[in-house]
């Protein structure tokens, strides 16, 4: 990402030009390293964000509507008190440091004076720090005395800029020219080791641009050029970077401010998308793991009573046999009747009980085993039947692709008690989600994103209409609207494909999907969700569709 010194200059004049004159009339931090601005230019408010978290850093204007803390941080009640209200003067970067300072025009009722609101984007080293006289008024990251730092950032110590970088400051033309007078064969990792204040991938588009003779003018007229024309290159739909240059097959912008917006939304929406994955699949997978440990010792004890019947055949023996048997034996091998081929069985006793009482023994443990399986069978099947559903749960968050369709399983796994429902300052009436979508050859395609979407699409489907499921995974339920006509194999082939896409299987190879009318599909009473039985199906062989 080049948050270097040649785009923050490029960043610097672009708010300068919007922001000169503004007036700051409210201040929120609603994240521990990020600050929004309301600013009135006189013709319009402006939003600006100044996030100095280290994977985020930047300045630029946005429109993202974001929840404010109940109490606002120490650092944001600073700025309300020192600068809200005040007049934006300039906007500039500190010589060729990634610094943005802001100079702004406090005054109150009792004073007036200048402050300095300087942005170091600079990494996981990235700063806010509010100054006045050259001394610090606050930061959001400071440091203590008792840590050992080169550089301290508190309250009261005096503004000291970061040690400078043992490289040329390009705006020295007369030490660039020395220090390009012959230059090397790789020209972007000379530049990017050697010249302050340039990124790696900002050092190549240098050495790309320029060639020949006169290297150091060209290499200074291209760092401090007005010329812009700012893009975000992405790969697969995930933005890679932004530039202050065009780059070929990038997406162009009107301002490095939209660039930048655009580039942290959609890599914000993909972080977020993957950390809400990953909570999901974790509270899936610990209940999922408390189930499986339930179900093997139900098949354990299960197992412990498989001689229930042999116990019972001993009883019966031992009773019809009790003349022959005297108190005190240990043992007796009598004659199995039940048995075809009529081979005799030993039988252990108890020398303390009679023979008579030996026999009911048999039958009580006969008895209590029995007990234990017609106990153990219904659990068996209903924790079979909770872990079926929750790897259904989990198959629906790994194919999510969106925040909604994870937004649609956080509902139903917070019906379902999985998790607990999320407490926020205002009860928002969330829209209600969408079934995902599709249109071909004038026929439309529905699939649930969750397991409740599942069951109401079934529900609300017509008895005609098709409706598909993968054989041997877990997947969305899959409706196609037929109106009464008859669907063409390449709308069913289209259909299965996205059945497949959407399901346990559709990581890659041929998905079997098995295909009916709705009237063959059938919800057993209080079943789970998404559970159903189906009749007079077809199967088709698709692989997954790669893109819908």
């Amino acid at each position: 990402m080049p948050q270097d010194a040649f785009t923050l200059r490029h960043i610097a004049r672009e708010l300068n030009r919007d922001l000169s004159g503004g007036r700051i009339n409210k201040i929120n931090m609603p994240e521990r390293e990020e600050l929004t601005f309301l600013i009135y230019t006189g013709k319009r408010t402006l939003k600006l964000t100044v996030n100095v978290n280290a994977s985020d850093c930047g300045v630029y204007f946005t429109q993202d509507e974001k929840e404010n803390p109940l109490t606002a941080p120490n650092f944001c009640m600073l700025l309300r008190k020192h600068i809200q209200g005040a007049e934006i003067i300039s906007v500039e970067t500190l010589g060729f440091e990634r610094i943005l300072s802001f100079r702004l025009r406090c005054t109150s009722d009792f004073s007036s004076c200048e402050r300095l609101l300087n942005v170091e984007v600079m990494g996981k080293y990235s700063n806010a720090i509010l100054i006045e006289n050259g001394i610090v008024l606050g930061a959001i990251k400071t440091t203590t005395l008792d840590e050992s730092h080169k550089r301290f950032i508190l309250s009261g110590v005096k503004y000291t800029l970061p040690a400078p970088q043992d490289k040329t400051n390009p705006a020295d033309y007369a030490a660039l020219s020395a220090l390009l007078k012959d230059p090397p064969e790789e020209l972007s990792r000379f530049l990017f080791n050697a010249v302050s204040g340039i990124a790696p991938v900002t050092a190549e588009q240098i050495a790309n641009h320029c060639s020949g003779n006169h290297i150091a003018k060209c290499v200074y007229d291209y760092i401090f050029s007005d010329e812009t024309s700012p893009c975000v290159l992405e790969r697969d739909g995930v933005p890679v970077d932004f530039f202050a240059r065009s780059v070929k097959g990038a997406i162009p912008f009107a301002t490095l401010s939209e660039a930048q917006a655009y580039f942290y939304a959609k890599r914000r929406a993909k972080k977020g998308l993957e950390g809400t994955r990953k909570k999901l699949s974790a509270a899936i997978q610990n209940s999922l793991k408390k189930h499986r440990k339930r179900l093997q010792q139900t098949l354990e004890k299960r197992q412990a009573c498989i001689g229930a019947e042999e116990l019972r055949v001993k009883g019966e023996l031992l009773t019809a046999n009790l003349y022959s048997i005297k108190r005190g034996d240990a043992s007796c091998e009598l004659l199995n009747y039940y048995s075809e081929s009529g081979e005799t069985v030993k039988i252990v006793l108890d020398p303390r009980l009679s023979p008579a009482d030996n026999a009911q023994n048999y039958f009580k443990k006969y008895r209590k085993q029995k007990r234990t399986l017609e106990v153990l069978a219904p659990q068996e099947t209903e924790t079979q039947s909770e872990i079926a559903y929750l790897e259904s749960l989990l198959a629906s968050v790994n194919t999510a692709e969106t925040q909604e369709d994870l937004r649609s399983v956080t509902e139903e796994m917070t019906a379902a008690g999985l998790i607990q429902e999320q407490k926020t300052r205002s009860k928002k009436v969330m829209p209600e989600i969408s079934y995902r979508t599709f249109e071909t050859c004038g026929f439309q395609i529905r699939a649930g994103r969750n397991n409740l979407q599942n069951d109401r699409l079934v529900r609300t489907a017509a008895d005609d209409d098709l409706w598909l499921h993968t054989q041997k995974y877990h997947s969305c339920h899959v409706v196609v609207k037929t109106q009464g006509k008859n669907v063409p194999d390449e709308v069913l082939l289209y259909a299965a494909r996205i059945c497949a896409k959407y399901s346990d299987g559709g990581a890659g190879g041929s998905v079997a999907v098995d295909y009916t009318k709705i009237k063959n599909v059938k919800k057993p009473p209080k079943t789970k969700a998404g559970f159903v039985t189906y009749t007079d199906f077809k199967t088709v062989l698709v692989t997954p569709l790669e893109s819908a």
